[in-house]
């Protein structure tokens, strides 16, 4: 058991090369650092995203989405 895991460390090793193995490792460890701290933080609903400028392709459509969202605030 213990050979084989080393024959495919040093395959990995010859194939990826240390330099990026260590980034792909701190690349690792930030991205489930990120996890646990975005699981700790409390639920907040999503926003919404607001522009002021028109929609160039259907105006009306943003006005009414804009009167909808001003009339019930969430």
């Amino acid at each position: 058991m213990l050979r084989e895991l080393l024959i495919i460390l040093v395959v990995v090793l010859l194939v990826f090369g240390t330099k990026k193995l260590r980034s792909a490792g701190s690349d690792l460890g930030a991205a489930v650092r990120g996890f646990k701290n975005a699981m700790r933080e409390p639920k907040q609903p999503p926003r919404e995203l607001q522009s002021d400028r028109p929609d160039a392709e259907f105006p009306e459509v943003a006005a009414a989405e804009r009167e909808r969202r001003d009339r019930n605030p969430v």
